[in-house]
């Protein structure tokens, strides 16, 4: 039987705009979601030790990779008000690696060696350098986000998406990565978009990403239009009148923020009307009114795709439980709920061996185990089935939804059903 698997692709997209970036240098939640003790009234035990490594201080600006940190941290601070695990304490340690290499190795360092940390959690680094030191320990990196290549390269290292990669300290098979046309095949086959601009800079990480997105694109049998703009002195209003001209249904793009709100203020200025300007799980935020706001009909086109569930869809009982969590934040995005799906993994993982031992290697055990793994229905299901061929094929699911001004991001339809059978297309990480 075919299970929806998550996709290299949405991963991909992410990294590379945050190459891009670099280059431009409450209520009480339902017992149910936390581990309950009613052994309140007993001597406190010695806590467990987790760590957060974000970039927060680093070349992308401030606030970029730091969703996942604070919704882990809104996790582990509710669940502690219930007790914790076991009737232990999580203890958080968070290290802000600044966006560099060296300061990422100093991070692993600290909270492995010598704040002795059973695992990580949620990791944003912008520059994964210690991801081998952390796999040579063997510890559990639970729901980092995929930026740059790590975890489909390290055992021990457990991404928010999931891997099929054997791990075995080559990226990908041998060196490839495979990414899938699904987002591109729901645009086709759900609302009957046929012409695609793919509009990226001239500067090297963003023009390999957007030859890989037109790959995609012609694989779906799109006409594919091609929109290149100076890294310096980009001229949107150039690209708007093109894009005009040429009829394009969607537009995709490997530029960072401020450039897609400088396209999407252009685009409105020409009078361009698309079906969708697609972005993704990275600028799925709260903050889109905002960045947005001399753009409103660009705006109102403003999809995203990823591979978990909307941060608005408060219907879900799991999304209720985040956003009742994180009701005092400034503003709210996906990487949050995604961060605060990678602590409740680790939750799940901890007291499954609370019996017998919190340990590196029982957490570990857990986590590697994963099959369909879903946080409570947060995140479209996560393996770690290691496989040693590439794939060709996969049936790809994936979470949609669309910015309207008057209701925020709105889920469209079910992510779990919202799959297809898709080309993987290889790739150098």
């Amino acid at each position: 039987m075919n299970r929806p698997r998550t996709s290299r692709a949405a991963e991909a997209l992410a990294a590379a705009a945050l190459l891009v970036l670099t280059a431009a240098c409450g209520s009480r939640l339902p017992e149910s979601d936390f581990g309950h003790d009613d052994r309140a009234s007993a001597p406190a035990r010695e806590p467990i030790r987790v760590g957060i490594v974000a970039s927060a201080t680093s070349p992308v600006g401030g606030g970029a990779l730091t969703g996942p940190r604070d919704g882990a941290k809104a996790w582990f601070d509710r669940l502690n008000t219930r007790g914790g695990i076991d009737g232990r304490r999580v203890e958080v340690h968070t290290c802000d690696d600044g966006g560099s290499g060296v300061g990422n190795n100093e991070c692993v360092h600290r909270l492995i060696d010598e704040e002795k940390v059973v695992a990580l959690v949620a990791t944003t680094a912008l520059d994964y350098a210690g991801a081998s030191r952390v796999s040579r320990a063997g510890v559990p990196d639970v729901g980092g986000q995929p930026i740059g290549a790590a975890y489909d390269t390290y055992p021990h290292l457990y991404g928010i998406h999931g891997s099929d990669a054997p791990r075995n300290g080559t990226p990908g098979w041998d060196g490839m990565l495979y990414g899938g046309t699904e987002v591109y095949r729901y645009f086709k086959r759900e609302h009957g978009a046929r012409t695609a601009a793919v509009v990226s800079y001239n500067q090297s990480a963003s023009a390999a990403y957007a030859r890989l997105v037109r790959r995609g694109l012609k694989a779906e049998g799109y006409k594919v239009v091609t929109e290149q703009v100076d890294f310096a002195l980009p001229n949107f209003r150039a690209v708007a009148a093109d894009l005009k001209q040429q009829g394009a249904d969607l537009v995709f793009d490997a530029i960072d923020a401020n450039g897609n709100a400088r396209l999407c203020r252009a685009m409105d200025d020409a009078g361009v009307r698309v079906t969708a300007k697609v972005t993704n799980v990275q600028n799925w935020t709260s903050a889109v009114a905002e960045d947005y706001k001399d753009a409103p009909h660009c705006r109102n086109a403003l999809w995203a795709t990823g591979s978990s569930r909307d941060y608005e869809d408060t219907a879900h009982p799991a999304v209720r439980a985040f956003r009742d969590a994180t009701k005092d934040l400034e503003t709210h995005s996906q990487w949050q709920l995604e961060g605060w799906a990678a602590a409740r993994w680790f939750t799940d993982a901890a007291t499954s061996c609370a019996r017998t031992g919190i340990t590196r290697a029982c957490v570990d055990g857990y986590v590697g185990r994963a099959r369909d793994y879903t946080a409570g229905g947060l995140l479209l299901p996560v393996s770690f089935e290691r496989s040693p061929e590439p794939p060709s094929t996969s049936r790809t699911c994936l979470s949609v939804a669309r910015w309207r001004d008057s209701g925020g991001w709105v889920a469209q339809g079910d992510m779990n059903r919202t799959c297809f059978e898709v080309p993987q297309l290889a790739y150098e990480p």
